[in-house]
């Protein structure tokens, strides 16, 4: 296996007690799920600039509140791709190569789709979150084990809450 950038520059050499190889498995699922969480917000944000309806305050603040919680999450996944020692995402070019979460350039998208397609997106960060939580088992790296239990609950209340906003009261 080839060596990584932080392997070979001491300037990123971050000292760690796991396997090396181990941890580029967690670091590979942790990236896939950083961009998958880039690609969230920006689809949230977007929804949020344009959801329009009379349901427009509920909804442009939901999205508004999902966004900048899908945001606070990318700091955190970073941090810790780099404290296993490895690299993360460095450009947009890096999200759009790795992310699953389709992006959605449509010049209107109507409000229940929006909250559909929000809901769909989230549940499928859920899976990248415990493709994370595998690696990290099989890699004995139980502090990625545990943090990312805390992703995918928030990710899953996100789900649920724009389930339960797009019912038919």
């Amino acid at each position: 296996m080839e060596p990584t950038v932080a392997e070979t520059n001491p300037a990123l050499k971050t000292p760690t007690d796991l396997a090396r190889n181990d941890t580029r498995s967690v670091a590979d699922a942790l990236n896939a799920s950083l961009a998958d969480c880039y690609a969230l917000y920006l689809k949230t944000k977007n929804f949020h600039w344009h959801v329009s309806g009379p349901h427009f305050r509920d909804y442009h603040l939901l999205m508004d509140d999902q966004a900048a919680q899908i945001l606070a999450v990318t700091d955190a996944i970073a941090e810790r791709v780099r404290k296993t020692g490895n690299t993360t995402l460095r450009s947009i070019g890096d999200i759009s190569r790795r992310q699953s979460i389709v992006d959605n350039d449509r010049e209107f998208v109507g409000p229940a789709d929006m909250l559909a397609e929000l809901r769909d997106d989230n549940l499928k960060l859920v899976e990248r979150f415990r493709e994370v939580k595998d690696a990290a088992e099989e890699a004995k790296d139980n502090a990625t084990s545990g943090i990312v239990d805390e992703w995918t609950d928030q990710a899953e209340e996100r789900a649920w809450f724009l389930f339960e906003a797009s019912r038919k009261g």
